[in-house]
């Protein structure tokens, strides 16, 4: 089973910047999609990032421009580089990993914004 490790997150002010990563306890492999969710209070959560085995990627509208999400198969780490930050991005923010042996979440962390 594979368990996904979120270090970092924080707090910044608007218009700062915070970098998450996401470690895998086991490989990941190039086939592995890896997302980024987030989950404000009292609200869904909700998809912000993807990037496939090809590195192609993909954003929510809402952070298009502003966010970067990047990976290291052979450290078995995802990022998300988060620039230009919002009070409205304050959220729980989780990774999430996809291939054949399944789909496994991190335990979530914690980024806020003041304005």
């Amino acid at each position: 089973q594979l368990q996904l490790v979120e270090p970092g997150g924080g707090s910044v002010q608007a218009g700062g910047s915070l970098r998450l990563s996401c470690v895998a306890s086991g490989r990941i492999l190039v086939a592995t999609v890896l997302r980024w969710y987030r989950q404000a209070p009292g609200k869904q959560r909700d998809l912000v990032a993807t990037i496939t085995g090809a590195s192609s990627t993909n954003y929510a509208d809402s952070v298009r421009g502003r966010f970067t999400i990047s990976r290291d198969n052979a450290k078995r780490t995802v990022y998300l580089q988060m620039n230009s930050l919002k009070p409205e991005d304050t959220a729980v923010y989780y990774c999430k990993s996809e291939d054949w042996r399944g789909d496994y979440w991190g335990q979530g962390t914690q980024v806020t914004v003041s304005s």
